[in-house]
């Protein structure tokens, strides 16, 4: 029997809480997320991505000191009427169309307790029989096809939460969740086993989350059940542990695309070099570059 066709999904929830330790004293008084990769910063690559792929409505879960956000993604009439008075209209188009991507709505996670509860924030905006984007703020795609577009092709296949998977090294596998399951074809796992940052030995494959997922409301559900995880925080990786204990389906969609990962300083600079590398304004300047870097 066929599958009846899902409801299309038109939300995104990016959770952009975080505090970016990790790139302090950057992030002291900016969050982490508007870090500028070439000329954008990070979270706008994610929501035109999710623009792309037919998203029409992005919902922040934010935190303390996250106002920039907002801000950005809000019409800023001065800036505005400074670039016609200086006759600037390719950077006017260029920042007039930053507010007109989506529908924006934003919630606050009043205090951190993990990436679950974030999402748990937002999930009154999302309505009992619709499934939702879920990008969390460090992964870039670059690809022919947004990477969110592949998941929700996924989610049209399976009818049950996708969870975007990458390939890594195997002595990298403790720094991700790794799935383990079947290969059902050449892109997609139907995935039986969800283990966090495990040793290498203890992998059950190469194959690791990315940071974007299709969620269902049986996840809400679960997540609304839990009082708190192995980690002691609400965590959206022990809410599909408890989901494949109960034999719910959950399915990986292996991205096509290179993986830009801004989660740390190191891969936050190999992300700016490979975009900037395809950026039309400098990409050739900083091609010579760094050919004639002296390594």
């Amino acid at each position: 029997m066929m599958l009846q066709a899902p409801r299309k999904i038109k939300k995104a929830i990016l959770p952009v809480a975080g505090f970016g330790t990790r790139f302090l004293p950057a992030t002291k008084a900016q969050p982490k997320e508007m870090l500028p990769v070439v000329d954008k910063p990070v979270v706008q690559y994610l929501v035109e991505e999710a623009v792309a792929s037919g998203i029409e409505e992005i919902i922040f879960v934010t935190g303390r000191g996250k106002r920039a956000i907002e801000d950005h993604f809000d019409v800023s009439y001065e800036l505005e009427d400074t670039l016609v008075e200086k006759n600037k209209h390719d950077l006017l188009e260029t920042v007039r169309k930053i507010s007109g991507l989506a529908k924006f709505s934003y919630v606050r996670q009043p205090v951190p307790l993990g990436d679950g509860h974030a999402l748990l924030q937002a999930a009154h905006l999302v309505d009992d029989d619709e499934s939702v984007l879920v990008i969390f703020g460090d992964c870039i795609y670059d690809g022919l096809v947004p990477a969110s577009k592949q998941l929700m092709d996924a989610y049209a296949l399976h009818q049950a939460p996708i969870i975007g998977l990458s390939e890594v090294a195997l002595e990298d596998v403790s720094k991700f969740g790794v799935i383990g399951g079947e290969k059902i074809n050449e892109r997609d796992w139907l995935i039986t086993d969800m283990v966090e940052k495990p040793k290498p030995e203890d992998a059950p494959s190469r194959s690791v989350a990315v940071g974007k997922y299709i969620i269902t409301r049986d996840v809400f559900d679960t997540l609304a059940t839990m009082s708190q995880g192995k980690s002691g925080e609400i965590r959206l990786a022990d809410a599909f542990e408890i989901m494949l204990e109960q034999k719910k389906s959950l399915y990986g969609r292996m991205l096509d695309g290179t993986w830009l990962d801004t989660g740390d300083k190191f891969n936050f600079l190999c992300a700016t070099i490979h975009l900037g590398l395809k950026h039309p304004e400098i990409g050739e300047r900083l091609r010579d570059y760094l050919r004639e870097l002296s390594l």
